[in-house]
């Protein structure tokens, strides 16, 4: 028999049983009998425009009845929409054949559906479920009503159920928000839609509606990603803050983190410097480590990455979620201390139908400001009085002074400075139907810095698909693939103009950029007074190249098993590799290095994950539990190599071409590798839905750690007491909740090798050769376990007056112990120092979050807020000695500036306090220990760069398509270290200088000045003349937008439009003196040198122009 005689054969037989079933149709329909078994049969059937199959097959799921049919007469039927609800099968099988070509019988527990017998055919109805009647008939007296539904911003929504009230009768919405309905004409008719309020509408006769829903306020059973799973936010036991992608999707940003500022209670971000693609600090609920990280660990879709996400386009975010106790992060174990943000990106939705999103955006950046410097006759004139103070000859002339009178002399920061563009633009393309749900997106991200010659330009392509291979197995990838080009400029950390901006701020007015033969001017030689160190900053910016090629890979693929009834076991494997290469060259006649100077780093970081985990949800009557239980594999290897030169005789090859170097250097590599086993546990128990009980465990096995196995366990309760009878009466408050949880999680950042013998190479003479030797390192290894976070956390949420307003309130106390720092060593031990477990730190604080919907209606109002409030100690040190920070050096100054010690706040400012001038205008410091003249002894506490509270407010009012948005950020009672204002005490390099140093220095007519005598005999001291008070408040962005809908303008190919114009850091309310207070030069992960501006690149004030579009 052949293939198609075979199919031949299947197919008359599958006829003709369905035709004997047929046979007895009539008789077995008649049964009451059977009638009854269908009406006592209940089944919950939803559909949103799937086929009829699909509600076979979830009939075929709840009950023991089986369906036989012909596939072509059931299959014209592809858009079917039914409300989810509890039915009787008699009543669902109704609803189903209703205004379609077919009816049904039963045999046993067969339904057999065939064909009507009529001349029509399932072809003429072109959509047979687009308007589909709950009701058997339409009655003579109904008339037909045609409408609209759309949300408060007037975008159409599809899927709205409207359904007659009191009956089953009742349509959905199509895509473009429109509907048709035959009602009574005194009918009332019901709008309902997951995430808006019920809308009850009287037709009173008319024939045609617009109708707009209302966003319901954070309804309750929205979900929250939370490690190694999601949990509806009613049942949510911890502390976890949620931020929208919409919110992240407001303004341009090279890093997602940077849209958090502000939006989530108890994180601060801080911008570390305002140059493209620059590094920022987040601190989640203060700091814990003096030398580990204090970076949250990030998930992104269920992978830790290292370090910042700056991969991520800021339209491909579906949600962040910030995990802050014990009981949301000790599922994460030894990465917890620091919280963990969980990123989850976007992915296609069920449905059937693909959508396409297109957004571009174009920015124009300015510097926020220009700081007021001496002008060209100011600076010749002050130049002069320190000559003659010092007992020099002045060496302008007054001729040459009264010329520089006529012009304001060269503005260099309007020479490095410019107005510059951001190009940002993103396509994706999602969809999905019951099997299949899929996500793809292409983005650009295009920045040039106010700077020149400085930009980030990023591009990135993301797929994410998930698909069902069959009930029992599913598969999901996620690939996201980056590539940045960077530019950047050297800013930062120096002085006496030998970088950009110090050379900025510090090049004499007097002199133009340029020698008449149109070269860059050498300044370092223009005055006998000046520094040698200090550039043209021109030449900085177009003689040196510094570039950065990067790229990133994130793969992970995983596989869902559902072996039994609410089992699941997922096993996931995945990859994350970034690999970083820096050009850097120096011209052959730049200041600095006058033969050219060559420099190539090349570093590949690798981490492979593998991750089973399996999960157990049941429902016992009023008892809910759900058991997750797996256990994880991450191996993590870093790998470094470089190389440099000196004397070039072109600067053709610049770093192609290292061997035609005159001086070539060493060249270098590192190698690195660490691996981590874990088994983790959680347990989420409910009864009633108002008393909640999670319990979670995770082990930690580290290479890193001579006592490899940490634990971490943590328990959190909860009680809805909203739900409780004697609540009833308070009908203002719709849900109250009350937290309390306990945990500890671990740090585990130190080199990987940190507890073993290491041997380091370097170059020894002996006799008149140079050998290559080994040997141990400065530090001796120490015997080394996990710092140690246990955290108490107390909590309360609530909803009132119908869910418009919802706040939440959390009290919590963190104790790091076992802090990671290195102890001096006698000289005679042959080490400097060991690395050791010696330390604890506090950090305790409040948080409080509110939202609210101040007006509803076609003109709505929503607000939110959030407040935090974190108090940090230092509880115990090694033997109680302080520990004093990083030195730094600002020419004239070689202090340290940050302190650790008992009893006070990480990271102290610690120096003199200066108190007056002596007679001839020198500083004079407060003589602490009374010796009689400034010694160590005479320092103390002069400031604190940890602010007494953070803020954000966020306001939204939309009116008929209009939007207009504003968003407050600020930070209250940090201080800053100003060192660029070190070298207005450093009077002897010839340096220009704020203009107030000219109008306000002491002179023996003007003793209460702000600033010294103009001399070069200042004292170097690190003293509070440079701590600045850093609080701010910031209008971050405001935006008007116009939203507009493809109904509204008969365009059946677009769903919607977004229209706007954005500012973003346009109003900086703040006394700091500098560019800006958020500036935190020395910010990274393992580092408490905080909160100190040294010449750090600018941040940008910007006007967005964009559009969002989908079709």
């Amino acid at each position: 028999m052949t293939v198609s005689q075979k199919w031949l054969f299947i197919m008359k037989l599958n006829c003709l049983i369905i035709t004997s079933l047929l046979c007895t149709a009539n008789l077995l329909v008649a049964s009451p009998g059977k009638a009854q078994i269908l009406k006592e049969t209940k089944v919950s059937v939803g559909l949103r425009e799937e086929s009829l199959r699909s509600a076979f097959t979830q009939i075929e799921k709840q009950t023991n009845f089986r369906f036989a049919f012909v596939e072509s007469q059931v299959s014209p039927y592809k858009k079917v929409t039914l409300p989810l609800r509890s039915r009787s099968l008699l009543t669902t099988l109704e609803l189903l054949f209703d205004n379609t070509l077919l009816e049904y019988a039963v045999k046993n527990n067969t339904i057999v559906v065939i064909e009507k017998q009529q001349g029509d055919t399932a072809a003429n109805y072109s959509n047979p479920a687009a308007n589909w009647q709950f009701d058997r008939t339409i009655k003579n007296a109904d008339i037909r009503v045609n409408g609209i539904v759309t949300d408060s911003k007037n975008q159409p929504l599809a899927g709205v159920t409207i359904a007659q009230k009191g009956t089953d009768k009742g349509v959905t919405s199509a895509a473009d928000g429109s509907f048709s309905i035959y009602v009574p004409e005194d009918a009332i008719l019901v709008f309902s839609y997951i995430g808006y309020k019920a809308h009850e509408e009287s037709v009173n006769k008319r024939t045609s509606l617009s109708i707009q829903l209302q966003e319901e306020v954070r309804n309750l059973n929205e979900v929250v990603v939370v490690g190694y799973g999601t949990v509806r936010r009613k049942d949510l036991t911890g502390s976890v803050a949620q931020v929208s992608g919409k919110e992240v999707n407001t303004f341009p940003t090279t890093n997602i983190m940077q849209a958090l500022q502000g939006r989530a209670s108890g994180v601060q971000v801080l911008q570390n410097n305002g140059s493209p693609g620059g590094a920022i600090s987040v601190r989640i609920r203060g700091t814990n480590s003096i030398y580990g990280t204090n970076e949250p660990l990030y998930v992104v879709d269920g992978f830790p990455v290292n370090g910042n996400p700056t991969f991520l386009q800021n339209a491909d975010i579906e949600s962040i979620d910030i995990l802050k106790d014990a009981s949301a992060v000790a599922i994460y174990g030894a990465r917890g201390s620091n919280g963990v943000v969980m990123i989850t990106t976007k992915m296609g939705k069920k449905g059937g139908r693909t959508y396409v999103d297109y957004e571009a955006g174009y920015t124009v950046q300015m510097p926020t400001k220009k700081l007021k410097l001496m002008n060209a006759q100011q600076y010749a004139q002050f130049y002069n009085e320190q000559a003659v103070n010092d007992g020099v000859a002045p060496f302008f002339t007054t001729q040459q002074i009264e010329d520089f009178g006529k012009t304001p002399g060269t503005d260099w920061q309007k020479e490095v400075m410019h107005n510059a563009p951001i190009y940002s633009t993103n396509l994706s393309v999602s969809g999905g139907n019951e099997k299949t749900q899929f996500a793809f997106s292409a983005g650009a991200f295009q920045q040039d810095g106010i700077i020149r010659n400085s930009d980030f330009d990023r591009y990135s392509l993301r797929t994410n698909l998930t698909h069902e291979i069959s009930k029992m197995f599913s598969v999901t990838s996620n690939l996201a693939l980056t590539k940045i080009n960077s530019n950047r400029q050297n800013s930062g950390r120096s002085n006496r103009g030998a970088d950009l901006i110090s050379g900025m701020l510090s090049a004499p007015p007097t002199l133009s950029p340029y020698t008449d033969n149109g070269a860059y001017r050498r300044l370092n030689t223009a005055y006998p007074f000046i520094s040698n160190a200090i550039n043209n900053p021109l030449t900085t910016i177009y003689n040196v190249t510094d570039k950065i090629d990067a790229d990133r890979i994130l793969a992970n693929v995983g596989f869902t098993i559902k072996p039994f009834k609410g089992v699941t076991v997922k096993i996931s494997g995945g990859v994350e590799r970034s690999t970083d290469r820096e050009d850097y060259y120096a011209k052959i006649d730049t200041v600095t290095n006058y033969t050219g100077y060559a420099r190539v780093n090349n570093s590949q970081r690798t981490s492979y994950l593998n991750e089973n985990v399996a999960t157990w949800t049941a429902k016992y009557g009023v008892h809910g539990i759900t058991v997750t239980g797996g256990f994880t594999y991450q191996n993590n290897i870093y790998k470094t190599q470089n190389g440099e030169g000196t004397g070039f005789i072109s600067d053709v090859t610049q770093t192609y071409n290292l061997a035609l170097a005159e001086s070539p250097g060493i060249p270098g590599s590192y190698y690195e590798k660490w691996v981590m086993l874990s088994y983790l546990g959680r347990v989420n128990y409910s009864l009633l839905d108002k008393y909640l009980l999670t319990l979670s465990f995770r082990a930690d096995g580290s290479s890193r750690f001579t006592e490899k196995w940490g634990n971490f366990p943590s328990a959190a309760l909860a009680w809805r007491v909203s739900d409780e009878k004697f609540f009833e009466p308070v009908k203002f408050v719709n849900d109250l909740k009350l937290r309390v949880s306990y945990g500890s999680v671990g740090n585990p950042s130190i080199n990987p090798y940190a507890t073993l013998n290491q041997l380091f190479g370097s170059k020894t003479i002996f006799g008149d050769a140079l050998y290559n030797t080994l040997a141990p390192g400065t530090t001796l290894p120490g015997k080394l376990k996990w710092e140690t976070t246990d955290q108490f956390d107390i909590g309360l949420d609530a909803a009132l007056l119908e869910n418009r307003i919802r706040f939440t309130f959390d009290y919590y106390k963190k104790t790091t112990r076992d802090l990671l720092n290195r102890v001096q060593l006698p000289a005679s031990m042959g080490y400097n120092d060991v690395l050791r477990n010696v330390g604890k730190v506090e950090n305790k604080g409040v948080e409080f979050g509110i939202d609210a919907t101040v007006l509803q209606g076609p003109l709505q109002w929503n607000v939110s807020a959030n407040f935090s409030r974190s108090r940090n100690k230092v509880v115990k040190l090694y033997g109680g000695q302080d520990i004093l920070g990083t030195s730094l050096y600002t020419g004239n100054i070689n202090d340290v500036v940050n302190l650790l010690r008992e009893g006070q706040p990480m990271g102290i400012f610690y120096g003199y306090k200066e108190i007056g001038y002596n007679d001839k205008g020198i500083p004079v410091f407060e003589d602490i220990d009374k010796s009689g003249g400034v010694s160590a002894g005479d320092k103390t506490y002069i400031g604190n760069p940890n602010p007494d509270f953070i803020y954000g407010f966020n306001s939204n009012l939309s009116w008929k398509g209009f939007e207009l948005s504003l968003f407050i950020q600020g930070s209250q009672g940090n201080d800053l270290v100003n060192l660029n204002k070190a070298a207005t005490l450093d009077l002897g390099m010839g340096l220009n200088l704020p203009a107030e140093v000219f109008t306000d220095h002491w002179t023996p007519t003007n003793t209460q000045a702000k600033y010294p005598k103009i001399t070069r005999n200042l004292p170097g001291n690190m003293s509070s003349r440079f701590v600045e008070d850093g609080s701010y408040l910031r209008f971050k962005n405001i935006q008007l937008a116009y939203n507009l809908s493809g109904s509204s303008i008969r365009a059946k190919w677009l769903r919607n439009a977004q229209f706007y114009v954005s500012a973003q850091n346009m109003i900086t309310i703040t006394s700091y003196s500098w560019y800006d207070p958020e500036m935190n030069v020395f910010g990274g992960a393992n580092s408490f040198t905080q909160g100190v501006d040294y010449f750090s690149y600018p941040t940008a004030k910007s006007i967005t122009f964009g559009v969002r579009c989908s079709f």
